[in-house]
């Protein structure tokens, strides 16, 4: 029996796709650094073998799916070529895997593992749906009609993709370790939209969406008169989120959702008119809008004592202020806590004044030291840079997260891509030790 072997399992894209290849009954194992990562447990509910790092772990039975992260030069990588076995890089494995399905891909510089969750969520429960979203969450169905599934433009990786639909939430200057500038970030999504074959959903309250050009016929919504699809009547609570939807100017239903900020509209708009554009039954996209409970690290919400934490992936201006603003609708009375780590030092030079600006939303600052990336892990700056321009901003480490101890009935966010998690657990686990 084949076997997919995944060099580097534990990346997110990579764990979710192992997931989706076990779900429809492949033999399915892969290897990583022994270090744990959030994605394992996914993976060891489903009883995916992970290895440690062995060239002995390739055999003559295997197609190999090897991790953006490892260089060829790999030891596991280059078993597998002398042995002349099928070794593919993630992006392409998944270009041609989607061919199988209606594909709809999910491109955005923000907003992308949220809509990826949501749309598959609504999909599920009229058809069957496999998806794969960027937070480590995988699921293969058998016999799929849909696949759902996250497209990252960082290295133009999504121009592997050819899929039925596109939905693209935004487009907007970020990864400047690999593009020049916003022009760049847009030539990237205009070569995508020329290869999507059936149709593109696409934010037009987006002013670099508006000038998409593709060979399908492009839907837009959001909140301006202009759009295909608009939310009118928006009525923010601390409960969730209401909203009426109509199209081309006419009512079409009135839609519920458990979350907070524009955004978060937005999101749920895309899927709306996916979802119309596809048949899908208006009562079924109500249903499942309202019980949809979120994604991995997208506002996740603990109580702890008379404090909130939040912990979210938050890591360019644009999600910091989204994330600030959601946690003020939710929690009107609070004072907010912004406790963030920047994420790789090129993004944190080029954005740093913006950065600041957009923590400056928050009633109190806390910055931990840059995290940096297999790809930098150093840089000329460092977060005294950031803490400048903010006033009255405050370093943490792990070992001084008491601090925050004293913000008795706020609400703490914790932001970041790299291991912000690890503050929150410090922070926790001094509590317990009181």
């Amino acid at each position: 029996m084949t076997v997919y072997h995944f060099v580097g399992i534990k990346g997110t894209g990579m764990s979710a796709l192992a997931q989706v290849l076990h779900g429809m009954k492949n033999e399915v194992q892969g290897s990583d650094v022994t270090k744990r990562f959030f994605t394992e447990k996914a993976l060891e509910d489903k009883n995916i073998k992970i290895l440690p790092f062995s060239k002995e772990n390739i055999k003559s039975n295997q197609i190999i799916i090897a991790g953006n992260a490892f260089p060829d030069d790999h030891e596991e990588i280059q078993e597998a070529v002398k042995q002349g076995l099928p070794v593919y890089r993630y992006h392409r494995f998944l270009g041609k895997f989607i061919e199988k399905f209606v594909s709809i891909a999910i491109s955005g510089a923000h907003g992308k593992t949220t809509t990826t969750g949501l749309l598959a969520h609504v999909l599920k429960a009229a058809k069957p749906t496999s998806y794969l979203i960027g937070d480590g969450t995988g699921e293969g169905v058998e016999n799929s009609k849909y696949f759902v599934f996250e497209a990252c433009e960082y290295r133009r990786h999504f121009l592997e993709y050819h899929p039925d639909y596109a939905i693209m939430t935004n487009i907007d200057f970020d990864h400047p370790d690999y593009f020049s500038d916003i022009d760049d970030v847009f030539d990237a999504f205009q070569e995508m939209a020329l290869q999507v074959k059936k149709g593109i959903i696409a934010c037009g309250d987006d002013e670099h969406l508006q000038k998409i050009h593709a060979n399908v016929p492009v839907l837009f919504y959001g909140f301006n008169q202009e759009n295909d699809f608009q939310a009118r009547n928006v009525n923010k609570t601390p409960e969730g989120t209401s909203f009426d939807v109509f199209i081309r100017n006419t009512f079409y239903a009135s839609f519920n959702i458990p979350t907070y900020g524009d955004h978060n509209v937005l999101n749920a708009l895309a899927v709306i008119a996916l979802c119309h554009y596809e048949d899908i039954d208006v009562e079924i996209i109500k249903n499942q809008l309202q019980s949809y409970q979120g994604v991995k690290r997208r506002f996740s919400e603990k109580k702890l004592g008379n404090q909130v934490l939040i912990d979210d992936y938050a890591h360019h201006p644009t999600e910091i202020k989204a994330t600030i603003a959601a946690a003020r609708q939710k929690y009107p009375n609070r004072h907010i806590v912004a406790i963030f780590q920047p994420h790789t030092f090129t993004r944190t030079q080029t954005f740093l004044n913006e950065f600041a600006e957009s923590l400056k939303d928050a009633d109190y600052v806390y910055l931990c030291d840059i995290f940096g990336s297999a790809r930098e892990n150093n840089g000329q700056l460092t977060i005294k840079d950031l803490q400048e321009k903010i006033e009255n901003a405050k370093l943490l480490t792990e070992e001084t997260t008491f601090m925050l101890k004293k913000y008795d009935n706020c609400v703490l966010i914790f932001m970041g891509a790299g291991d912000i998690q690890k503050f929150q657990e410090a922070y926790e686990k001094q509590l317990q030790e009181q």
